[in-house]
């Protein structure tokens, strides 16, 4: 694999998830909103995220802006970002698939809303959350350039530790003893193979 090949990997992967995104976002303004925990936090949290995946790699591929952070790309990295990027969509995909109605893109509670514990949700409690993490991890090996590269896995990070505890509280708040009970069972990012998390 080369450098240019992982670069279109990359961008195939942005397409990809806006493709799968569309469809999902455009339903969820339909559904009414019954409660809610957006912020301006929140809304920096989300915009850094799209600013780390999106716009840094993006000047990088276009430009030469960030080319003082570049390093010699392996082709065993390409192939290991092209793997990693496949995993992020397959998640990316079922967690929408799988949250069907219930799904928003910030903190709300939709109308008939569901605690959903089946598909990956069932041994996942935030299986979007994963698909994050594997697609900072995917950019980190197809972007040979320590900032661009790495942007993505921050803003993941600030995202996820913002807002994730936030997002429990909500649900809890919801559903109350089923939410615990499924919390009891579940992993946050990875299944839960013990008795303690």
């Amino acid at each position: 694999m080369t450098q240019f090949v992982a670069s279109i990997i990359w961008c195939l992967g942005i397409a990809t998830w806006l493709a799968i995104r569309w469809p999902h976002r455009r339903r969820a303004r339909k559904t009414k909103i019954v409660a809610h925990r957006r912020s301006a936090g929140e809304r920096v949290a989300l915009g850094l995220t799209i600013l780390g995946l999106v716009v840094v790699p993006l000047t990088w591929i276009l430009t030469d802006l960030v080319e003082f952070a570049d390093y010699p790309f392996s082709p065993i990295q390409g192939w290991i970002g092209a793997a990693l990027m496949i995993a992020f969509l397959v998640m990316f995909h079922l967690s929408h698939a799988h949250l069907a109605r219930n799904w928003s893109v910030t903190l709300e509670l939709r109308a008939n809303h569901e605690l959903v514990d089946t598909g990956v949700y069932g041994r996942i409690r935030h299986p979007m959350y994963t698909s994050f993490w594997l697609w900072g991890l995917a950019q980190l090996f197809l972007i040979p350039n320590a900032f661009a590269g790495a942007t993505g896995l921050a803003s993941i990070a600030w995202l996820y530790f913002s807002r994730v505890g936030e997002e429990e509280e909500m649900m809890r708040a919801h559903f109350g003893e089923a939410y615990e009970a499924y919390c009891g069972r579940t992993g946050r990012l990875l299944p839960k193979f013990t008795a303690n998390e």
